[in-house]
């Protein structure tokens, strides 16, 4: 798929302070596309990201990639406080928990994963490296939620696939430290995002057997 980006530039950014290791993706939780770009570009609002995908595929740049666009807040991963220097992030239109969380269009998720292989190639970042919003901010934010589709970014190799099995006898807090979250919103909390990212049929923050072999499992391949 060619990449047809259309610039639409924000005035929110500034410079990095680390290189790019991370892509971080979110949905726009608003009632529309045009109200979220309106948002993202709006000075008073101080908030942005590198990208916007739309429901019909269409890609918007906001920020040039270069530049340390806002759009994680407080947030960590893998003892990475300054998310927003750290990656690049992609806001895909989705009116979120907010607004019944709708399913994502395949011609819009096509463009995600376009565009996810893209800069993963062309930054070095690793398929452990591509992440969504809840998973650095646990008990905080919950994008881009339990319907986007991740397993489709999997078979592109553009994210981790979900594990199958896993050994129960590790320590879950370990291991999810491994991954990359941080445990200071309490483990519950830091479980449901976990389980909403790898387990979305039930998102209950409950350390189950079977969330158990999944945290074990995904810190295997992220170890890797």
């Amino acid at each position: 798929m060619t990449l047809d980006v259309i610039a639409v530039p924000s005035p929110n950014f500034n410079d990095r302070k680390t290189p790019i290791s991370l892509i971080l993706l979110h949905y726009t939780g608003m009632e529309s596309g045009a109200a979220a770009i309106a948002r993202l570009c709006d000075r008073e609002a101080q908030v942005s990201a590198h990208y916007v995908v739309e429901e019909n595929g269409r890609i918007l740049q906001l920020v040039g990639e270069d530049k340390r666009a806002w759009h994680a807040g407080v947030a960590s991963w893998q003892g990475e406080r300054d998310i927003n220097s750290a990656s690049i992030g992609i806001e895909i239109v989705n009116g979120g928990h907010d607004f019944g969380l709708p399913a994502y269009p395949a011609v819009q998720i096509e463009s995600v994963t376009a565009l996810v292989g893209d800069l993963m190639a062309r930054h070095g970042v690793t398929a452990d490296r591509v992440i969504g919003h809840s998973d650095v901010a646990p008990g905080r934010k919950q994008d881009p939620g339990e319907h986007f589709p991740w397993d489709v970014l999997a078979r592109a190799g553009c994210a981790l696939g979900r594990p199958e099995g896993g050994d129960l006898e590790r320590d879950a807090r370990d291991d999810l430290a491994r991954i990359g979250y941080s445990l200071e919103a309490g483990i519950e909390a830091v479980v449901e995002a976990f389980q909403r990212r790898w387990r979305p049929a039930c998102c209950d923050g409950v350390l189950d057997d079977e969330t158990r072999g999944l945290i074990t499992a995904v810190a295997a391949i992220a170890s890797r």
